[in-house]
Formats: C-alpha cells, sequence, structure tokens
C-alpha cells in the first residue's frame, strides 16, 4: 500500500474509529494510542483486495483486539473526569449526565457492543467481525446489552440498582 492509498484509508476511517476507542474505554489517551497502534499494525500487515466495508472492519477487529489486550491488563480504569471530557460535546446537558453515568457502568464489552450498534450502524454480522464472537452471540450479548442500559437509565422502571 503505497502513502497515498493509506492516507485514504485512514481520512476514511479515523474519526469513527477513534470515537469508538474513546467511547469503550473512556480514556481519550488511551484511545489515541490504540488508534496509532491499530493504523501501524493495519500497514504493517497490508491486506491485500479488500473493498471498504473490509477495510473498516478489519481496522475494528484490530481494534477490538488491542481493547480486548488492554483489558487483560487491567488498564481500562477511567476516572469521572475523563467520562466528563467525553460527554462534553453533548448539546443537552440532562442527556451528557445520563450518557456518562450509563457509559460509567456498563461493562467494557456493552458498551462496545452499543457502540458498534448504534454510532457506527454495524449489523450483527460486522459486529461479529470485529469482535470475534459469533453473530448468534452478538445477538443475545447486545440485547443484555441494551437491557441493562435502559435500566441505568430508568432503575424505578426496571428495578436495576445503578452503582455509586
Amino acid at each position: 500500500m503505497n502513502e497515498d492509498a493509506f492516507q485514504a484509508v485512514y481520512d476514511r476511517t479515523a474519526r469513527p474509529l477513534w470515537a469508538y476507542l474513546l467511547r469503550v474505554s473512556g480514556r481519550r489517551d488511551v484511545a489515541d494510542d490504540l488508534l496509532q497502534e491499530a493504523y501501524c499494525r493495519f500497514f504493517v500487515r497490508n491486506p491485500p483486495g479488500l473493498d471498504e466495508a473490509q477495510t473498516r472492519s478489519y481496522l475494528f477487529r484490530i481494534a477490538t483486539n488491542l481493547l480486548r489486550d488492554r483489558w487483560r491488563h487491567h488498564e481500562d480504569e477511567a476516572d469521572e473526569e475523563q467520562w466528563s471530557e467525553i460527554s462534553a460535546g453533548e448539546t443537552d446537558q440532562a442527556a451528557r449526565v445520563d450518557v456518562r453515568r450509563v457509559m460509567q457502568n456498563l461493562k467494557p464489552r456493552e458498551r462496545q457492543l452499543l457502540w458498534l450498534a448504534y454510532v457506527e450502524g454495524m449489523n450483527h454480522t460486522e459486529i461479529a467481525s470485529a469482535t470475534g464472537l459469533s453473530a448468534i452471540s452478538i445477538r443475545l450479548l447486545l440485547f443484555r446489552a441494551r437491557r441493562r442500559a435502559a435500566g441505568l437509565l430508568n432503575p424505578e422502571k426496571t428495578g436495576t440498582m445503578v452503582k455509586k
């Protein structure tokens, strides 16, 4: 892959990939580091013959594996200040507080699945490809993540307790 081709791929995919890494990890520094590492690995591997959708999926798979490696080493802790920074772009104060609270209380895998499905607009097959899980598992895990997020947004209605 020449420099121009790599730059074109980067321009099309960097922003959504960084946003995904930020929301799942909860830390800007982690998102920056993992984004850089994902593109380094992509460039070194130089996978031939991928179309745009396959390239996007491949990059999300690399990023997901990097996140998973980070979780294995227990380096995924984010504090309140970092979550506040993430939500700073939200326009509605109440929505910002709700998003921050929900994201803080979801497990990393739940944040990951919800982000890929609802922000990136990936279907179950694409999410499975990006995460290394089966499409059938994605359906169930996504259902559980949605239910948990809904419980965190409205604990009185669902009886879900929000941890402080």
